[in-house]
């Protein structure tokens, strides 16, 4: 007679559980959009009923703010980072375009997309938007005032050169789902155009440190698959127990885009 062993499940504290249910939201999202993060879906990836997703999340909006706003989060971190003790200021805003351009940079930039047009119906996803654009722009403002301190740049107003930058970086982007296979080469290069103009850099300065970035430089973070719900360790402290109350209904789909 034949019989099997199941693992043993092991509960997580709570904020371990809900901080693995905003990573794995923000894996779904970034992979296939905002609308497949759901509750049930969320379940379905970490092996628990659908109660103990809403257990943390009553609402699924406010999942889907907290998954883009985790997912932006990584992706600027890894872009920009906060602490830059390594190179200089030059070589990180040639970093910066370096990753923020072609393929490998299309999943978050479709997530963007994804996430202004849905925050035209979600005001905590709008609030989420609105909070993570102004980090970007603190970020790189910050870049660029370290530059001019150590006059590497020269801008009057690095608030408005900053959001100058990004506003170029958004509108290439905002090309993500189309062929940009016949777009010239000028226009994939507006962005790094309009730094070295309005940093005072000359032209090609961007470019050539980009392909000459020292080893000390990190490279961008890979981005993970949350654990399992059953990977956590034997000590873990222990989490409330799954609520065994029907699965919360799923949120009304968004309007369509007009």
């Amino acid at each position: 007679m034949s019989s099997s062993v199941q693992r043993k499940r092991v509960r997580k504290s709570p904020e371990a559980r809900r901080a693995e249910i905003v990573d794995t939201a923000a894996t779904v999202a970034l992979a296939e959009g905002l609308e497949c993060a759901t509750l049930r879906r969320i379940a379905e990836e970490l092996d628990v009923r659908p109660g103990l997703i809403s257990h943390y999340f009553p609402s699924a909006e406010n999942l889907v703010a907290e998954a883009f706003g985790t997912a932006a989060t990584h992706e600027l971190d890894a872009l920009l980072p906060a602490d830059r003790p390594d190179g200089t200021p030059t070589q990180y805003l040639a970093r910066y375009f370096a990753l923020s351009s072609g393929d490998a940079y299309d999943d978050i930039s479709r997530l963007w997309i994804n996430a202004r047009h849905l925050s035209r119906y979600r005001s905590v996803l709008r609030d989420q938007v609105a909070e993570q654009e102004l980090a970007s722009d603190e970020r790189l403002e910050g870049l660029i005032r370290d530059g001019i301190a150590r006059g590497e740049f020269r801008t009057a107003d690095p608030h408005v050169t900053a959001i100058q930058i990004l506003v170029v970086l958004d509108g290439l982007g905002a090309h993500a789902n189309t062929d940009r296979s016949n777009r010239p080469e000028p226009v994939l290069r507006m962005a790094v155009t309009l730094a070295e103009r309005e940093l005072g850099l000359p032209p090609g300065t961007l470019e050539r440190e980009a392909t000459a970035l020292p080893a000390v430089l990190p490279a961008a973070p890979s981005r993970s698959t949350a654990p399992r719900a059953d990977d956590s360790p034997a000590d873990a402290p222990s989490e409330p127990s799954e609520p065994s109350a029907p699965s919360a209904p799923s949120a009304p789909p968004d309007p369509a885009r007009p």
